[in-house]
């Protein structure tokens, strides 16, 4: 009972002791994590990871234009040549001519909210009589007072909401789809307005999602609702129905034709048709420009992009979805986030605290650093916005703690190299000591001697340096079972020194841990060579006199030519049977057997043939008995077969005749067959006799009877 309690005492310390190892691993990443968590949700990572975002727009491929949207660009030379504000007189006569080439939808990024003379009864001819002609408006909110749209247009419900969502930065990350403007009622975005008419010809109408009820479904496109903390986002202004945008490119993704070209008629009319036109103003003077993910980098000067073409950009991300297919960028939870920046901490932690080495530590961030951009690159390909610099920080934080940590143990651990090298020089025995990396740190000369090596060689060396392979494995596990048990271990072991010669040696192998938790494996060797020789000879000589006593024994208890137990030995076993039987009130049988004619075939064939099936008996008796019966050769032609604790005489019966039938198969030795059968005689103790002499007797007797009557058959006493 208390070896069990200890030895489950001794257990739990061992696990207790594991865990206290790992645990500044497991401390130093939870609050490196932790840290790292704290401070992004302060929004004080929010910039540099939306600029990580934005580099992975800038690696992208650029997509091809898309050929559904074209724009009528307003720039310095038309501004010049019709004045500005446009007049309503020219501004109809463009869409009159746009609307003639049958486009899908026509959208106006210019705000008409007043007349500008001459043609303004002309413009609102031709807002009343172009179907598919959407205008624009800008939703009034704490910025901004807005902008009315043209009051026929909006009695017409053709007005789309021009606002954008700016970031902090400036830049343009997400597209707003749906607003609800004071009063409650949806206001759709320009873009939205005019994909719901292109995708209308294409069968596609809006629904909710099939994954999620409170999602924009279109055709194959699901519009994900942004939210607050969305990706990098920490409380970000989320009203509305809003999106992360995915522009295909910076400028110039979109066909483009100037308001010039097309009043001039030298764009055919079918080069608008069935696309959706967009009518905006790309001149600087008017400043309709925004920033967004292609903006340019932090040492890059901005390039902005005008507003009808961030337009288009949005447009076409709804287009692309719905009908293609196209990714829809997807964010992880908050859980998963953490769980995300708390494992590559861990990551950081665990394998600086293996590496133990600033230059491989810092090889191994790089390496992470490139394989997790690398990797979130591709995610960002597949449409995730993953958290790629809290990450980075995390892993970077918590190897330099580990590092710290560790340039600490190392300090204290030359102090106690230091220490434990002067105490060991005074000892005569050869002593070793090793760090948990197997390598020798500390030396004295008694151990070199032994080993035959200088120490300057010896230093640093792991026992797969210094000695052969089956050698240093065994070293390397008794190492090995120490630092796991931290308990004291002497094991004898074999050593081959320099010069070849081998040793036998016994090593006490006990832990050490010095004030920083350094572990040190101190071993103290004797060497018990000769000690080992002397024993060997004298296992040897006491191996042989045993070999020599159990072969008489056997010889003496075993015929020699069958191998079975002979007279003296069946004699011995059926007294041990009969006990037995009398003590557990059981039956035994014991079966006298003689060859029949045994004596023709020794004289007619010879001896070599009558020893060979004398063996040919003796092997068949043994297939057809139990391994607890005992079958001995008295001696000639004559066997025995003691049966103990057999149930009854029916079932000695069965024996018999399994023996007969065994015995009467023709033998083959030398190219002659023989065939030979038996007769037996069997008697039962208790009832035949209740001393062995007795059942001897008439078991002998039974088996001359069966002789008599016709022989190769059995008798019962």
């Amino acid at each position: 009972m208390f070896k069990r309690l200890s030895k489950a005492s001794n257990n739990t310390r061992r696990t207790l002791k594991k865990w206290c190892k790992q645990r500044r691993v497991f401390i130093t990443a939870s609050t490196v994590a932790g840290t790292v968590i704290l401070l992004r949700s302060f929004a004080l990572l929010q910039f540099s990871e939306l600029a990580a975002i934005d580099q992975f727009f800038r690696w992208r491929p650029l997509e091809s234009i898309d050929e559904r949207v074209v724009i009528v660009a307003i720039n310095e030379a038309d501004l010049q040549k019709f004045g500005y504000p446009i007049p309503d007189g020219v501004m109809a006569q463009l869409l009159e001519k746009l609307s003639a080439g049958q486009p899908r939808a026509i959208g106006l990024d210019i705000y008409r909210d007043l007349p500008v003379e001459p043609g303004y009864e002309k413009l609102v001819q031709a807002f009343e009589t172009i179907p598919n002609l959407i205008g624009i408006e800008k939703s009034q909110d704490e910025n901004n007072l807005g902008v009315r749209p043209p009051t026929i247009l909006s009695q017409r419900n053709q007005v789309g909401l021009n606002n954008v969502v700016v970031d902090a930065d400036g830049k343009i990350r997400r597209a707003l789809l749906y607003s609800w403007p004071e009063g409650g009622k949806k206001r759709e975005s320009l873009a939205l307005k005019l994909a719901l008419i292109y995708l209308k010809a294409e069968g596609i109408n809006p629904e909710p999602a099939t994954s999620n009820p409170k999602y924009l479904q279109l055709g194959k496109g699901v519009f994900e609702r942004f939210e607050p903390n969305d990706g990098p986002y920490i409380r970000a202004e989320s009203r509305g129905y809003q999106i992360l945008a995915n522009l295909r490119g910076p400028g110039g993704s979109f066909r483009r034709v100037s308001m010039a070209e097309v009043m001039s008629g030298k764009i055919s009319p079918d080069f608008v048709r069935s696309r959706i036109v967009l009518i905006g103003s790309t001149a600087t003077s008017l400043k309709d420009f925004q920033q967004t993910s292609y903006s340019g980098g932090l040492l890059d000067s901005p390039e902005s992009i005008s507003g009808v073409e961030l337009q288009a950009n949005f447009l076409s991300q709804i287009l692309s979805a719905a009908l293609q297919g196209r990714t829809s960028f997807k964010v992880w939870s908050d859980l998963a986030e953490w769980l995300w920046i708390w494992g590559w901490s861990w990551v950081g932690a665990f394998v600086s605290w293996k590496l133990r080495s600033p230059q491989l530590s810092l090889l191994f961030l790089l390496g992470v650093g490139v394989g997790l951009t690398t990797s979130l690159y591709l995610a960002f390909l597949g449409g995730w916005w993953l958290p790629l610099i809290p990450p980075l920080m995390a892993i970077a934080g918590s190897a330099a703690v580990i590092v710290g940590y560790l340039a600490h143990l190392q300090e204290e651990f030359k102090r106690s190299k230091e220490f434990l090298q002067t105490v060991i020089n005074t000892i005569p025995d050869p002593i070793f000591v090793t760090d948990i990396n197997h390598r020798r740190i500390v030396l004295n000369q008694a151990y070199c001697r032994l080993i035959g090596q200088p120490l300057e060689t010896l230093i640093s060396k792991t026992d797969y340096d210094l000695f052969p392979k089956h050698e240093a494995d065994i070293f390397w596990h008794q190492d090995n079972l120490v630092f796991a048990t931290q308990l004291e271990y002497e094991n004898e072991e074999e050593f081959t020194d320099a010069s070849g010669t081998t040793h036998l040696i016994a090593t006490k192998r006990s832990l050490h841990k010095d004030a920083a938790g350094n572990l040190f494996l101190v071993g103290a060797i004797r060497d018990i060579t000769e000690r080992k020789r002397m024993e060997e000879e004298l296992k040897q000589k006491n191996a042989e006199l045993l070999l020599s006593e159990d072969r008489l024994r056997y010889q003496a208890y075993h015929d020699d030519l069958t191998g079975l137990p002979n007279r003296q030995l069946f004699h011995e076993s059926l007294s041990v049977s009969i006990k037995q039987a009398s003590v557990k009130d059981q039956l035994v049988a014991l079966l006298f057997l003689d060859l029949d004619g045994f004596k023709l075939i020794n004289d007619s064939l010879g001896h070599d043939i009558g020893d060979l099936l004398l063996k040919g008996v003796a092997e068949r008796l043994k297939g057809c008995l139990r391994g607890s019966d005992t079958i001995s050769r008295l001696g000639g032609d004559e066997f025995t077969v003691i049966l103990p604790g057999i149930p009854g005489k029916p079932d000695a019966a069965r024996v018999a005749e399994k023996i007969l039938d065994a015995i009467t198969q023709v033998f083959v030795f030398e190219g002659n067959s023989i065939s030979v059968t038996t007769s037996i005689g069997i008697s039962l103790y208790p009832f035949d006799g209740q001393d062995k002499e007795t059942l001897i007797k008439n078991a002998d007797a039974a088996m001359y009877r069966a002789k008599e009557l016709g022989k190769n058959r059995f008798e019962f006493s």
